[in-house]
């Protein structure tokens, strides 16, 4: 009687043992597929940094450059006629003011690609979220099944020996 439950006993284990390991693997597989999709959305992000850096960007930064290392100084030159130095005047207001709202069009733009990454990030998490919830749902029975297959076969074994 004891051979007859060992040779139940024995293949029981290697087969909830390669099913454990299914289930590990299938785990595994999981995370590399998150991961991976995390490593493209860091590379994505980087890309568009990158890319949305433009010399307009470096004229804040310019100011903490020491002198010796900016634009050589250009001697403002003086022009006989007034009307010309008003149009001078003129024309470097409006390049100002181009410059103050491409500024403000950049800060608006780097705005908006934050809150479109958060959001992003946020749809991704609760993505994530809802998979994880599917997949310890269906553990659940798994490890409850195999509780059960495992708590029949040692019954068996324990109602073999008494008989």
């Amino acid at each position: 009687m004891k051979r007859s439950s060992l040779r139940w006993i024995i293949p029981t284990f290697l087969a909830l043992q390669l099913g454990l390991l299914w289930i590990q693997g299938a785990q595994l597989h999981r995370q590399n597929q998150v991961l991976l999709g995390l490593r493209e959305d860091i590379q994505a992000l980087t890309e568009s940094i990158e890319n949305s850096q433009s010399p307009a960007d470096y004229q804040d930064e310019g100011e903490a450059v020491p002198a010796s290392f900016g634009p050589p100084a250009v001697p403002p030159k003086k022009v006989a006629v007034l009307g010309a130095e008003e149009e001078q005047e003129a024309a470097a207001k409006e390049l100002k003011a181009s410059r103050e709202s491409a500024d403000k069009a950049v800060k608006e733009a780097r705005e908006a690609q934050s809150k479109l990454s958060i959001e992003e990030n946020a749809r991704k998490v609760e993505e994530a979220r809802k998979i994880q919830a599917a997949t310890s749902s269906w553990q659940g029975w798994v490890w409850g099944a195999l509780g059960l297959v495992a708590l029949a076969l040692v019954g068996r074994s324990v109602i073999r020996r008494r008989a």
